[in-house]
């Protein structure tokens, strides 16, 4: 009878042995598949900030004229008389805007900062507060879906805003952004990239906002050359507020 109570333990004991080196083993597999899922994760977050990187290092000794297609890609451009000077409306009020995009018009209280130059469709302002930023010089590059889809120009359009970068130059006021289904009608004529800026009607134009015109220039594609033209002939001094921020 000793003998057989003694074998029902040793075997009771094997049993909780062999269980205790399972669960060990279990635990293991589990800390295994954390260390893995948290590997992934640190390698996707590190991915997209190094792909960037590596897809901007042709662009290193590129002028921004030289960046996306040949200003032929772009039409003409199209002035219409601008009105919204000063015109405020408190954060966080919409505004119907008319025009895809808008280049003038009432607009928020404050302006976004200068320090960003790019946006995506998941963290870009509010179009009243941007529109604030055009009436201070900021010449704005819109781009559609279609672009927001396409990995190389929006390669291109981050090597602008990196060419573009700074906050000591005015003549540096410029910002992509994205225009989508939910902020209006598409671009006019299928095209995908909108240059806009609010003139003050000339740079050496007196202040009056009888004179004053909103600018567009709409492109199939980007054009570092059709916008490099564009800042230069409407720079942020031909503006009503250019030294605003």
């Amino acid at each position: 009878m000793a003998n057989k109570k003694q074998s029902r333990r040793e075997i009771a004991d094997q049993l909780r042995t062999k269980q205790k080196r399972a669960d060990k083993r279990q635990g293991l597999v589990i800390v295994g598949v954390c260390a893995l899922i948290a590997l992934v994760i640190v390698g996707l977050a590190a991915y997209k900030p190094i792909k960037e990187w590596w897809d901007l290092r042709q662009y290193n000794n590129a002028e921004i004229s030289e960046i996306g297609s040949p200003a032929d890609v772009c039409q003409k451009i199209i002035t219409k008389k601008a009105s919204g000077s000063q015109e405020h409306v408190q954060p966080g009020t919409d505004v119907t805007y008319t025009d895809s995009p808008p280049a003038f018009g009432k607009h928020e209280v404050y302006p976004d900062s200068m320090e960003r130059k790019l946006y995506t469709a998941e963290d870009r302002p509010r179009l009243e507060m941007l529109v604030h930023n055009q009436e201070h010089g900021y010449t704005m590059l819109w781009y559609d879906e279609t672009i927001a889809k396409d990995s190389e120009q929006m390669s291109e359009l981050r090597a602008i805003a990196t060419k573009l970068k700074g906050t000591g130059n005015m003549r540096l006021k410029f910002k992509a952004l994205p225009w989508t289904k939910e902020d209006g009608d598409p671009f006019p004529n299928d095209q995908h990239v909108a240059l806009t800026h609010w003139s003050k009607g000339g740079k050496d134009a007196e202040l009056s906002e009888k004179k004053q015109v909103g600018v567009w220039k709409y492109c199939d594609s980007v054009s570092g050359e059709a916008l490099d033209d564009f800042m230069l002939k409407y720079d942020f001094f031909d503006s009503p507020e250019p030294y605003g921020g």
